[in-house]
């Protein structure tokens, strides 16, 4: 699976797992947009993502994680190892 379409998945995932309707983002987006990301037919901007996981109280890296992992606790373990490792070497670099 495509990581955009996993977004769509996440997204939908956590917003349910926070039992938070679509109008709950009323403040940050619309209900149609949502349905439309969580649809993938829309993309959402950097900043679009920071504002809907501060809506679902989650880090945006807890979202790309899942998106990414799903829900395979292995799939996640050897993700966040790979992601601590590649921010080692580019912290060493800078």
């Amino acid at each position: 699976m495509a990581a955009k379409d996993s977004l769509a998945t996440a997204i939908r995932t956590v917003r349910k797992a926070r039992g938070l309707s679509q109008e709950a983002f009323s403040d940050v987006s619309s209900r149609t947009y949502l349905s439309s990301l969580e649809r993938n037919l829309k993309s959402p901007t950097v900043n679009k993502v920071a504002e809907l996981c501060e809506v679902m109280g989650v880090h945006p890296l807890t979202l790309l994680t899942l998106a990414y992992a799903g829900s395979d606790s292995i799939k996640i373990d050897r993700l966040l190892a790979q992601i601590r490792q590649e921010l080692q070497v580019l912290m060493k670099e800078m």
